[in-house]
């Protein structure tokens, strides 16, 4: 798993934009409705990334701040100064980055053309131990069926 691209960990997965004038409420109200952690935030006319807005930002740079979620634009509080990979780094590489830099999403970004393909997440780290484990749990429900 962790030699295997970026690109393969996030091939045929959705992920969230926004444009920076955006209110940061809509945003929040987005990334509930897609039970998204992040939304990458885009430039309206030529969809080159911006930076990224995390659940850690409204907590921290909206709600901590006493900001007004519906006036608020999601640009004033995105994380601006970004880490970014590219499709073909291994995914270890993504994991080195976002534990030196001590943060858990990362912009996949088209190296030609600088806009997002996608967000890899430290989460994905977890994903084939989960469904292994979920495996096991399915073969041993059967087996005690049989049994």
């Amino acid at each position: 798993m962790p030699n295997r691209a970026v690109i393969k960990v996030i091939q045929n997965r959705d992920f969230l934009t926004s444009t920076p004038e955006k209110s940061v409420f809509s945003v929040a109200v987005h990334m509930q409705t897609y039970h998204a952690d992040a939304v990458l935030v885009v430039d309206e006319n030529d969809g080159k990334l911006l930076g990224i807005c995390t659940e850690r930002d409204i907590a921290f740079k909206l709600v901590a701040e006493g900001l007004d979620a519906k006036t608020t634009p999601v640009g004033q509080i995105m994380t601006a100064k970004l880490e970014t990979i590219s499709p073909e780094k291994p995914f270890a590489h993504a994991l080195h980055l976002m534990f030196e830099g001590g943060f858990r999403h990362l912009p996949v970004v088209d190296p030609f053309s600088g806009k997002p393909i996608g967000v890899v997440s430290s989460r994905d780290a977890l994903s084939p131990e989960i469904r292994h484990f979920i495996d096991e749990v399915d073969q041993r429900e059967a087996l005690t069926e049989i049994l």
